[in-house]
């Protein structure tokens, strides 16, 4: 069998197996999955079929991508007015500021109507930065018992503060 049987006769199953692990059409990685198979083509053994060596091969050139810098350089660079649309303008205006001081009220006024044990958790674990563990030992109580107060606390403030969601 010569190399342009075995590309026709394995195209189909290695761009699906391409776009099932990439998400995507690519020609390149066709094209590097028959550079790999011709150049180890000697290395084959005849323990199993050839499609799925050469199906294997697709899967690993895919998988490698993903990892790669490249394909990470490709996703993270854009247009440029893409760049300037994405940033935002860092200046506080009066506007702004009475609108984040009227949000941070309404949380902190949540916060405040919280039963005691809820309000405790939340303190310590979301605005403290406690670890459930830390948590845990400071309240004396069971880790299983400051995730469900948490969880409850979480819950509650939703409720309370639907309309800033």
């Amino acid at each position: 069998m010569n190399f342009n049987d075995i590309i026709k006769s394995n195209q189909k199953s290695v761009k699906s197996i391409i776009k099932l692990i990439t998400k995507e059409h690519n020609e390149d990685l066709e094209q590097e999955v028959y550079i790999k198979v011709w150049k180890n083509s000697g290395k084959y053994k005849e323990q199993g079929s050839f499609k799925s060596w050469i199906n294997t091969i697709a899967s690993n050139v895919s998988k490698d991508y993903l990892k790669s810098s490249y394909r990470k350089l490709q996703v993270y660079t854009s247009s440029d007015d893409t760049v300037i649309n994405s940033i935002k303008d860092k200046r506080s205006t009066p506007e702004l500021r009475l609108i984040n001081n009227e949000r941070q009220k309404k949380i902190i006024d949540a916060i405040e109507h919280l039963k005691p044990k809820f309000k405790e958790v939340i303190m310590l674990c979301e605005i403290r930065g406690y670890t459930y563990e830390e948590c845990s030992k400071k309240i004396k109580c069971p880790i299983g018992t400051v995730k469900s107060r948490l969880y409850n606390a979480k819950k509650e403030l939703a409720v309370l503060l639907e309309e800033l969601l």
